[in-house]
């Protein structure tokens, strides 16, 4: 029953990421480990990492979110170093 419960919320909180406006959201991966759902992948900023916690977080009933998404800064393609 549990396993259910944990992959029902997985696939709701894949299908929530894959619906954002964010092109990096839309690239992270939802595995069910135990009792809670991880999110996986690499993002280019704090803020989007935040964001998807609070995307997933929305889309489900109650379980556990373990957020193990990194954060990957890209340097300034602009050539100017600042």
């Amino acid at each position: 029953m549990a396993e259910t419960f944990l992959t029902d919320c997985a696939d709701r909180a894949q299908t929530a990421l894959a619906q954002s406006a964010i092109f990096d959201l839309r690239r992270l991966s939802v595995q069910h480990d135990g009792e809670a759902v991880v999110l996986c992948g690499n993002v280019g900023s704090f803020y989007h990492k935040q964001l998807a916690q609070e995307i997933v977080r929305g889309a489900l009933d109650g379980a556990e979110v373990v957020n193990e998404i990194n954060v990957v800064y890209r340097g300034d393609d602009s050539g100017l170093g600042w």
